[in-house]
């Protein structure tokens, strides 16, 4: 019987997979999903042991934590991503700015929830990106991604020492018309789409007709990701202001 709490009651349950080395978390956010007419088809203590589940079971969402021994959610994001690109990753973390978080993002992850989430924010979470939307708002995305691009805080070091990797997305520009180089832009400053309507004397349906064609053109999961590549292709400087 599905939780007549749930946000979506229309909606197909989502399918999710949960990877924490905590065996207390996984059972919390497990007893919280299925309250609200969400699958939990499988758990993990750590990212190998994820990467596994998500090959097997093909769940939609995987909530993954950032920091788990051996394989972490990092590199368990990059795996899954690779192998089950249809599948959603939500990284799990304690710390609201996080290196990993931004590496993550870079790498298709659709966004992040603090470990303290309440139960009816994890439980959108999960619906909001099973539809295939970003999880952070384009301000909160921009203020994690200027933070890192801007050398501001040094990496941490993953478990043994070995810091993490910079992601190495620079993909060519040049198949968008100049019009979409602006919203691109303008998506980078953090702006929503109605803030681009306004900023471009534009409907929001055809703000959203250039982001749809951004996204398709390179090949991006969501906003999000659209934000770290106007950063790491200088479309976007550090700094710079909103508008």
């Amino acid at each position: 019987m599905t939780d007549s709490t749930a946000p979506y009651p229309d909606e197909p349950a989502p399918r999710v997979v949960i990877a924490d080395d905590q065996e207390l978390v996984r059972t919390g956010f497990r007893l919280i999903l299925t309250a609200r007419g969400i699958g939990v088809v499988g758990e993990a203590s750590d990212g190998a042991e994820a990467v596994e589940l998500v090959d097997r079971l093909r769940p939609d969402v995987a909530l993954l934590d950032i920091r788990m021994p051996g394989m972490d959610g990092l590199e368990a994001a990059r795996r899954i991503l690779d192998r089950s690109p249809e599948c959603r990753v939500i990284m799990l973390t304690t710390f609201d700015l996080d290196q990993y978080v931004y590496a993550a993002l870079a790498a298709g992850a659709s966004g992040f929830l603090l470990k303290d989430v309440t139960a009816a924010h994890l439980a959108a979470a999960v619906r909001l990106v099973d539809t295939g939307d970003a999880l952070l708002a384009p301000s909160i995305t921009r203020r994690l991604v200027e933070r890192f691009v801007s050398g501001e805080d040094p990496a941490p070091t993953r478990p043994g020492g070995r810091a993490p990797s910079p992601p190495a997305v620079h993909r060519d520009l040049t198949p968008l018309t100049p019009r979409e180089l602006e919203v691109l832009t303008l998506m980078g400053r953090g702006l929503s789409n109605s803030e681009l309507a306004r900023e471009l004397t534009l409907s929001e349906a055809t703000v959203k007709t250039h982001v749809a064609r951004i996204f398709a053109k390179l090949s991006l999961r969501d906003r999000a990701q659209a934000v770290v590549l106007a950063y790491e292709t200088a479309l976007v400087l550090p700094g710079e202001p909103s508008s």
